[in-house]
């Protein structure tokens, strides 16, 4: 089911980190691929809230991120940087109503999709340390939003600019004003 990402996964230049996140990506909930982004339809734009519309929301975060990094007065990240954030970015919500499906989005899916990664790590071609970036940049994505419904922190802040970087492409792609066309395929019209 990967195939759907693959415009996000030819900005990736490094095969192992592109292998890598094709491996995750095959091992993700069948639900990631055909659920709204929103569960309650109130935190996303009108693209996002219908089927697939985690994936299309996941697809504008990653192309967010691409086009800034075209721009190097706002990002000068090497190329590893580059394709580790896109990985990242890629599967940031990708067990967002948990391993499980549930009915609502999970808050701590931050957590549970950073220990997914590790736990398949064996089965990646990436480094220890390029596996704690991706993990660090995945657990922060929400940003300010790191507590629970009780009041509990339950998500770290995002600390370095690869955390804020992230963060901000995730919450570009869940605001209500842009208005994004795809195809037939859930690719983003140029």
């Amino acid at each position: 089911m990967y195939e759907v990402f693959n415009k996000e996964l030819s900005y990736i230049k490094d095969k192992r980190i592109k292998n890598s996140l094709i491996t995750i990506l095959n091992k993700l909930p069948e639900y990631f691929y055909s659920i709204p982004a929103s569960s309650t339809g109130k935190y996303h734009p009108e693209f996002a809230a219908s089927d697939c519309g985690l994936v299309k929301h996941t697809k504008v975060a990653v192309r967010i991120a691409y086009e800034l990094f075209n721009d190097e007065a706002i990002c000068n990240f090497n190329q590893n940087e580059k394709d580790l954030i896109i990985f990242a970015i890629t599967v940031h919500d990708g067990l967002k109503e948990g391993r499980i499906k549930e009915k609502y989005t999970a808050f701590n899916h931050p957590i549970l999709m950073s220990e997914f990664i590790k736990e398949n790590s064996d089965k990646l071609e990436l480094t220890k340390d390029e596996i704690e970036f991706v993990c660090r940049c995945v657990e922060t994505h929400m940003g300010p939003w790191i507590k629970d419904y009780n009041g509990n922190e339950v998500l770290p802040y995002p600390k370095d600019k690869y955390q804020r970087f992230v963060h901000m492409c995730d919450y570009l792609s869940s605001k209500k004003f842009l208005d994004v066309k795809f195809d037939n395929n859930n690719d983003i019209l140029y």
